[in-house]
């Protein structure tokens, strides 16, 4: 099964691509004023790596394979319902902000979190099973792209500054973009960058 970008495109957006979508649960431990703290709950997702120098070549790229999986292209010829964010994680080059290789992300609706269907072989897809993760959550509007990512990257690191919270040195990636909505949504947006960090504790707090 092979489809075009521009065809994915469409059909997210007669999907609609923001409404009743299943997403990762999380539990919201601490707001500031431009940023907050959130625990998330053991999960599985789907995974793409990409090498590439580009975000939106590597997210295009990567989602076009995760999508191809979730329209069927598995083992087990199973459909898989539609999620969000998109998730592109940058790995870490040569400095802070610097990369050449992302992995794009997929979580698996909970009727797959058990057992995933496993992806055809030459999609070069992988499960990652992810523990109880504390994360500094940014969010920013507009279309996420290679400019504002790492910017807005660099206002969430300058926040965390002081704040109690310390980037984790047991993360694999430098942070990642999370995208809720569909290409052709051009007001209203939601986007957001995530970083692991220390010092998440539980509290008696709203669960997302």
């Amino acid at each position: 099964m092979n489809f075009t970008f521009s065809a994915i495109i469409t059909i997210l957006c007669t999907l609609g691509f923001t409404h009743a979508y299943e997403s990762p649960p999380y539990t919201l431990i601490h707001t500031e004023s431009d940023f907050e703290i959130r625990l998330y709950k053991e999960s599985v997702w789907m995974t793409a790596p990409v090498k590439e120098t580009s975000f939106r070549k590597a997210t295009n790229d990567g989602f076009h394979r995760l999508f191809q999986y979730i329209e069927g292209a598995n083992l087990n010829n199973s459909r898989v319902a539609m999620t969000v964010p998109v998730l592109t994680s940058i790995v870490p080059g040569a400095g802070p902000l610097d990369s050449s290789a992302y992995v794009v992300h997929f979580y698996l609706p909970d009727k797959f979190q058990a057992t995933p269907p496993l992806p055809l072989p030459e999609l070069n897809l992988k499960p990652d099973s992810w523990t109880t993760t504390c994360k500094a959550v940014r969010q920013f509007s507009g279309f996420a792209r290679d400019k504002n990512t790492v910017e807005e990257a660099g206002k969430l690191e300058t926040s965390l500054r002081g704040s109690g919270y310390s980037t984790s040195s047991a993360s694999n990636f430098a942070y990642s973009i999370a995208q809720y909505n569909s290409p052709l949504k051009f007001f209203g947006r939601l986007n957001e960058v995530w970083v692991d960090v220390d010092g998440c504790k539980s509290a008696k707090v709203a669960a997302y």
